[in-house]
């Protein structure tokens, strides 16, 4: 499904299957996510900011230079996510999993991480 460039900006999506969606570029901004599974999903420079993504499953989504600035990710799956260059800015990541997810560079100010985080594990050196 190819949502690229789309505005759904407020839509709620709550429990939506979007396992391999296309969204590079497209504006999320205060979606709700919730529980929604984007497994494989490409959110490639995704504006995602306030976007509520409670229990989301991100398995293998590709969120490079996305923004997620005060996003809700609390219980999000973000299992070998890709967020290198994200803006994680004062987004809440409460109980994520973030096994093997790629954080390299990534704006982490201000974000309400998981307990037990440790940046130097999710650093992928080239």
């Amino acid at each position: 499904m190819d949502l690229s460039k789309l505005d759904l900006s407020g839509l709620d999506f709550l429990g939506a299957d979007l396992t391999d969606a296309i969204l590079t570029d497209a504006i999320l901004t205060d979606a709700n996510l919730t529980d929604v599974d984007l497994t494989y999903a490409d959110l490639t420079g995704a504006n995602l900011t306030g976007a509520n993504l409670t229990g989301a499953i991100l398995t293998d989504a590709i969120l490079t230079d996305a923004d997620l600035t005060g996003a809700d990710l609390t219980g999000a799956d973000l299992t070998r996510a890709d967020l290198s260059y994200a803006n994680l800015y004062d987004a809440d990541l409460t109980d994520a999993n973030l096994t093997g997810a790629n954080l390299t560079d990534a704006n982490l100010t201000d974000a309400n991480l998981p307990d037990g985080f440790s940046l130097e594990k999710y650093l992928i050196e080239d």
